[in-house]
Order: structure tokens, then C-alpha cells, then sequence
């Protein structure tokens, strides 16, 4: 109905708010709901970016009529509204198993890269601030080396065919931009003793800065970059297997074995061993042969290489890369750092931990949107997240010292 999610041109009767589908809602909003209503009355499987779009504002929306007419002045109201037409709603379209599962998916694997790169840093007492915009520039020149040959506003018109080499050449080629960006942190980090707050702050600006320059290239004046290649969607984001209703894509296998050879080289190798000793005292590490500098450049080399990857799949999951892609995305990271147990002190951060904080972390969220709190609220709420785990984490240091 126009009067809640509003027309075409963003105009309803809901408000004129502009921030998600709980405002006046923009058209952008009306077309998607649109398009997924035309694909059931059709009986035809609406595209899955739509699906998702749509059931979510559904939800969100739904969500917050019932909490309204709940309210003393209209009890019954309120309940016929959630018997009658929330809870259809729920069990026909079976929110909880398949799109919550798919976005739990998609999401989980967006923040499991960059979770433990950053955490990587965390456990040499250390952050980095540069993890999203780094995702968000590799992301865009990924985007641009693999968009469809035929696509009317392609930036580089003479790039090659798109095929599986050289996909594999351009993951090889955003990995490497991810690690000098790394490498560049790590360095200034243990040449010059300065604290990582600082240097991966400075990266992060100059890398924004890059993004902006790139997105103005060939005439693009910063529009989003889109048109991506079949061969790079499927190879990426394409349909492993199913379990019951929910697809299991590609980047889930990738994920696993990230994971796995990162828990391998954090525990059973010298380089791992070393970071926790260094992380745990970088004094007596030294004394002991521990190579400090090396350590520190590598261990941030090894973030920015998740980082890289972490851009390379997230305009599949997407669908276009903008220059705000990437934004914040170390909050979300550190948010999951420390629900897991990564410790701030240093010297302490199991990989189990890492997926556990970042499962966790979507969880919350997954359950605040489809409760119906708005993104606002959703922003204090990581804030307080990390600032009373942090705290918690540190009075257990203080208790144990």
C-alpha cells in the first residue's frame, strides 16, 4: 500500500524519515515490493536479491505496526492484527529458516575475513581502523576488472574475457593490494613504535582518498560500479548444495578453508607462536629470539591479505560496489573480536572464539532488525557491545594481575 511504503517517487503517508523502511519509504523501496508482489501473483521465483530485500522490510515493517497497536489503547486490535496477519505471514514465507539463514550466511561469511585479520592485530595489543575502506577499494577494482564485456558503462573497455584464469589472477592481484596496504601499517607500526590507532587511521583517509580518485576514472564520476560478469557471480557466490530450503553458496566452501588454514598457521606454526608471544610480552619475546619487527610487519601484512579477499566477494554479494562499501566494516569486525574473546591486552585470541563473536554478533542483530528497532539504535547498540566487553576484558586483566 502506497500509504506505508509510499509511491514510486518516495512520497507516503508513513512520514518523511529517510532512513530504512520504517520512514517514508523511498521508491526504491515501492519497486522492490513491487517486483517481488508481480513474481508471486506470477507464481515465479522472484530474484533472490529482491526476495531478501523484500521479506526483510516486510518483516521490519510488520514488526513495528504490531508493537504500535499493541499498546494499551488498541490491545485487541493488536492482537487480531498479530494473529491474523503476522504470524500467516511468518509461517507462509518462513522467515527464520530461510531468509534468516541465507543472511546469516552471506553476512557471517562478509565479516569472518576481516574478523580475523583484525583480530591478528588485537592480539599484538594493537587495531586496525583501515579494514573496510581496504575491503571497499579492493572490492571496487575487482568489480571493474571482472564486469561483463558487453556492459554499456564499463570503465576499462579493453580488459580481457572474463574467465576462471583470470578471475583467479584478479583475486591474486586484490590479495596483494590488501597485503601492501598491511605491509605499510605493520612497518610504521614496529619501525617507529607509533601506535596502530594512529597509523591505521592515516591508511584508512589515504585509502578513502584512493577510492574517490578511482571512482572518478574514465568518466564514472563516482557512480556505482555494477554490471558484474556471470562467470565471476557464480564462481563466487554460485549455489554449492542445499540444506532443506536454504542455499549454500560457493563462499561458504572458501570460507571454511580460510578459516582452517588460518587456525593451522596461528597454532602449528613459528610464525603463529611467535605473534601470541609477542602479543603476550614483546620484551621477553625479544630476549627470548623472537624477531619483534617481523612479526608485527607480518601479522598486518596477513590482515591486509584477509581484507583483500574479503573486498574480492563482496560485490557478489552485493551486487554493484559503491564508494561507501566497506564503511565500518571494522566495527562490526572488532565488535566480533571481543564478544569472541579476542583480548585487547594481547596474547589471547582462539579461532573458535573469532567465528563464535562473529555468529553471535549477527544473531543480535539479525533478531533487533526483525523485532523492528531501527538502524539508529543498531549503532548504539554495537558501540555499547564493544565498549562493555572491552571493559569486561579488562577487569579480568586487572583481577588476574
Amino acid at each position: 500500500p502506497k500509504e506505508l511504503y509510499g509511491d514510486e517517487r518516495g512520497h507516503g503517508d508513513h512520514g518523511d524519515h529517510a532512513e530504512g523502511v520504517r520512514g517514508g519509504h523511498g521508491g526504491m523501496d515501492y519497486l522492490v515490493l513491487r517486483a517481488f508482489l508481480e513474481s508471486v501473483m506470477e507464481k515465479k521465483a522472484p530474484p533472490i536479491d529482491v526476495y531478501d530485500t523484500a521479506t526483510w522490510m516486510a518483516v521490519s515493517v510488520l514488526s513495528e505496526q504490531a508493537s504500535q497497536l499493541m499498546r494499551p489503547k488498541a490491545p485487541k486490535i493488536g492482537k487480531r492484527i498479530l494473529m491474523e496477519r503476522i504470524t500467516p505471514l511468518w509461517k507462509r514465507f518462513n522467515f527464520s529458516s530461510k531468509v534468516t539463514a541465507r543472511n546469516l550466511f552471506r553476512y557471517k561469511r562478509k565479516m569472518l575475513m576481516s574478523t580475523i585479520g583484525i583480530a591478528g592485530c588485537i592480539v599484538l595489543t594493537g587495531t586496525d581502523l583501515s579494514a573496510g575502506r581496504v575491503s571497499g577499494l579492493t572490492a571496487a577494482v575487482a568489480a571493474v576488472m571482472l564486469q561483463k564485456s558487453d556492459f554499456a558503462n564499463k570503465m576499462f573497455q579493453n580488459l580481457p574475457e572474463v574467465t576462471v584464469g583470470w578471475i583467479l589472477l584478479v583475486l591474486l592481484g586484490v590479495v596483494a593490494i590488501g597485503a601492501i596496504v598491511g605491509l605499510v601499517n605493520g612497518f610504521f607500526v614496529a619501525k617507529f613504535s607509533l601506535h596502530p590507532f594512529i597509523v591505521t587511521l592515516s591508511t584508512q583517509l589515504i585509502t578513502y582518498g584512493i577510492i574517490l580518485w578511482f571512482f572518478g576514472l574514465n568518466g564514472n564520476n563516482g557512480q556505482p560500479i555494477s554490471g558484474l560478469s556471470k562467470e565471476y557471480k557464480d564462481l563466487v557466490g554460485g549455489e554449492m548444495f542445499r540444506l532443506g530450503n536454504v542455499a549454500i553458496p560457493m563462499y561458504v566452501l572458501y570460507a571454511v578453508i580460510l578459516v582452517a588454514l588460518m587456525w593451522f598457521i596461528w597454532n602449528k606454526t613459528a610464525f603463529g607462536k611467535n605473534m601470541f608471544a609477542v602479543g603476550s610480552n614483546a620484551e621477553a619475546a625479544k630476549v627470548s629470539g623472537v624477531n619483534v619487527f617481523w612479526t608485527t610487519v607480518l601479522v598486518h601484512t596477513l590482515a591486509g591479505a584477509m581484507y583483500g579477499y574479503a573486498g574480492f566477494v563482496e560485490g557478489v554479494r552485493s551486487g554493484s560496489v559503491a564508494a561507501t562499501t566497506g564503511l565500518n566494516a571494522e566495527c562490526d569486525a572488532i565488535a566480533a573480536c571481543v564478544i569472541g574473546g579476542v583480548s585487547f591486552v594481547g596474547g589471547t585470541g582462539p579461532i573458535s572464539g573469532i567465528i563464535l563473536g562473529v555468529f553471535i554478533l549477527r544473531i543480535i542483530f539479525v533478531a533487533l532488525t526483525m523485532l523492528g528497532v531501527d538502524s539508529s539504535s543498531l549503532y548504539i547498540i554495537k558501540g555499547a557491545i564493544i565498549l562493555c566487553a572491552c571493559a569486561l576484558d579488562m577487569r579480568k586483566y586487572l583481577v588476574k594481575k
